[in-house]
């Protein structure tokens, strides 16, 4: 398969673990403090990066990280810790099929934050098919 095309599986297999982590947090934070509910996923996460990194022989690279390099993956990961804290307390409340398309409805600021800040093209397709994303979301919650 050709690189350029390889972004599509990883996509997908994104996706497909995104719908077990909803069913499998869903049924996790079912007795437990949805924060501490985090923070071990975190460590689970945490655990699992670093021994992919080290297995591949890629932690020399820490050394050659840029500040502004180094600046975004803090602030991705700052972000990214306050999505899951909120995501876990929202699946305690409320319905996982529920949650899960209003967390996914974050795709029509993606493609408004990509345009601004990333200069990517806003085209028809990329418009129309965010509008339905988010027409969805709506028809599934309200």
């Amino acid at each position: 398969m050709a690189a350029e095309k390889a972004w599509w599986i990883f996509a997908l297999l994104s996706a497909f673990f995104a719908a077990l982590t909803t069913i499998f947090s869903k049924i996790g934070v079912e007795n437990i403090n949805s924060n501490l509910a985090t923070a071990i996923r975190t460590v689970v996460i945490l655990a699992i990066a670093w021994g992919i990194v080290w297995a591949n022989g890629q932690a020399q690279g820490l050394l050659t990280i840029s500040p502004k390099t180094m600046l975004f993956l803090v602030l991705s990961g700052v972000a990214t810790g306050l999505s899951w804290l909120c995501y876990f307390r929202a699946l305690q409340l409320g319905n996982a099929s529920l949650v899960a398309p209003v967390d996914k409805s974050g795709l029509t600021l993606v493609l408004l934050l990509s345009v601004v800040f990333l200069g990517e093209p806003l085209t028809l397709q990329v418009v129309v098919g965010t509008a339905l994303v988010l027409a969805g979301t709506l028809v599934l919650v309200l």
